[in-house]
């Protein structure tokens, strides 16, 4: 599968550089100081740009009797990156959480590991994971 890229709004590049390449660990790629900086999510190409007007607050949407923000975006990840994306966020006391790691449609066709958390441009990111990746689109 080849990467996808995603160019998406910010409020402020300092504060996106911190979250994405400190707090997420993703690997800086190139920039251009004052308008855009690109990220290496996971295999993946985001370019945050610069647009000083903030970002709609997300609505919410129900999955499986949670309130989940949309628009959100985000990366189907191993279990095993998961769990460590997971702690990592976990120990960092300014993670901006609207859904906490959890099991989703726990025993049903599609169970998934889930956890919401916000950017601080107020983007919202899900990151997922499937013990059987053959579950991703079961019905």
């Amino acid at each position: 599968m080849r990467p996808f890229h995603l160019a998406f709004p910010v409020t402020d590049l300092e504060a996106t550089r911190s979250f994405y390449g400190g707090v997420m660990g993703c690997r800086i790629g190139r920039e251009s100081p004052g308008c855009w900086i690109d990220f290496d999510l996971f295999g993946h190409q985001l370019s945050a740009h610069l647009r000083p007007a903030a970002p709609e607050a997300a609505a919410s949407g129900g999955v499986d009797g949670d309130q989940v923000p949309i628009p959100h975006f985000g990366v189907v990840l191993e279990m095993a990156d998961w769990k460590a994306l997971a702690a990592r966020l976990e120990s960092d006391s300014d993670t901006d959480w609207r859904l906490r790691p959890k099991i989703r449609f726990e025993g049903e066709p599609g169970e998934q590991a889930t956890m919401f958390v916000m950017d601080p441009s107020g983007n919202a990111l899900e990151f997922k994971a499937f013990a059987d990746d053959a579950a991703i689109f079961a019905a």
